[in-house]
Order: C-alpha cells, then structure tokens, then sequence
C-alpha cells in the first residue's frame, strides 16, 4: 500500500509523516469557540485536526476519522480546525468560510461532512446548493459568504496552525501533541490507545 502523503505549504516538499507521538504542542488550547464532537469531559482524549477541504489527503483520511469516532464515542473528542492550502486548492478558503457560515446556523457538522464527501465539487455554486439540502437560511448563508464575514474566523484557525509548527494537511494533536504517524486507521487507533493512560492533558 502506497503511504498517503500530506499536502504541504510548500508545494516542492510534501510531507510523510514520521511514525512518532513526539513533537510539538499545540499553540491554541481547545476553546469553546472550536467545533467539537464527541466525548466530553477528563476522560475524553481530543483529537484536534487540521484540515483543508480540498486537501485529497484530507479527503482520504476522512472516513477513517468518521470510523474512529463511532468505535471510541465515549472516550474520543475531535476538534476540527481550517487549514485551507489556497496556493494549492482555489475552492479551500471558500469551503472553509461557508462552514463557518454554516456552523453559525448549527450545521457545522453536516456541511463539514458533505464538503469531504463531495470533495471533486467544491465551487461556490454546488457548495450552496449542499448549504440548501440541508435546511439552512440561504438568504443569511449567501450574505455571509458575500461579505466574507468568516474570513478572518478562518485565518485564526491558519494562524494558529502556523504557531504550532504545522505546514501540511492534515495534520493532528493527540491531547495537546503533535502527531507524526502513519495516516491509517492501525496507525492512528495505535495512537489513540497510547494516549489513553494520559487523558487529562488537551
């Protein structure tokens, strides 16, 4: 099997993780601003992703991620973070702000899964025909996405991947640090379950 590779801030060098837990901690602890699923409380370990809409790694990655949350529902936390890569995928940045715009009328997550699952077809258009399907006020979603009212919402989440060191999507913190190992399942539930013990750090 061909290792999946992260796409990189610079495009010259793509990144292969490293199978290793060791690294660099999270910048922006985990906030009540952040979109989150999940379990809650001490026992949680939070997964924070980094993510970029159009990334096809990103894309990949993202069913495992689904899968993971269902097996470990009453001990996993997922955080999902923008990340767009704009020089790489023109659509990213606008995936990311009407996310942002859905989430602002409770759909955060809806729309954060129909984007993965409709990755090849991100323009503007089809994005606000999902926004439609799933019952948000278009009027408001359309004034958003028009002024951009997300945009700097975005940036913060950019900013802050950049503080913690992060140059490719996707990329993970497993309670507050950074993940370098493979982009599998095996390789992440390894991951997750050497986390277990040490639950009370995000």
């Amino acid at each position: 099997m061909t290792a999946l590779k992260a796409e990189s801030l610079n495009t010259s060098t793509p990144v292969v993780p490293n199978n290793d837990l060791q690294g660099t901690e999270l910048a922006v602890p985990v906030g009540p601003e952040d979109h989150s699923q999940g379990a809650i409380g001490a026992a949680a370990i939070t997964v924070v992703q980094y993510g970029d809409y159009e990334c096809r790694a990103c894309g990949a990655i993202y069913p495992v991620i689904k899968s993971l949350s269902k097996r470990r529902a009453g001990n996993l936390k997922l955080v999902f973070r923008n990340m767009p890569l704009t020089q790489l995928h023109p659509n990213a940045q606008w995936a990311a702000e009407a996310a942002e715009a859905a989430s602002a009328q409770g759909r955060f997550w809806e729309l954060h899964d129909a984007l993965y699952e409709h990755q090849t077809a991100l323009s503007p258009k089809f994005i606000a025909t999902m926004a439609r399907r799933l019952g948000v006020d278009l009027a408001r979603f359309d004034e958003d996405m028009r002024t951009h009212h997300f945009e700097d919402r975005v940036r913060r989440d950019l900013a802050g991947a950049v503080r913690s060191g992060v140059t490719s999507t996707p990329a993970f913190f497993i309670n507050g640090m950074r993940y370098r190992g493979g982009l599998d399942e095996r390789a992440l539930t390894q991951a997750l379950d050497a986390a277990a013990p040490s639950t009370r750090r995000t």
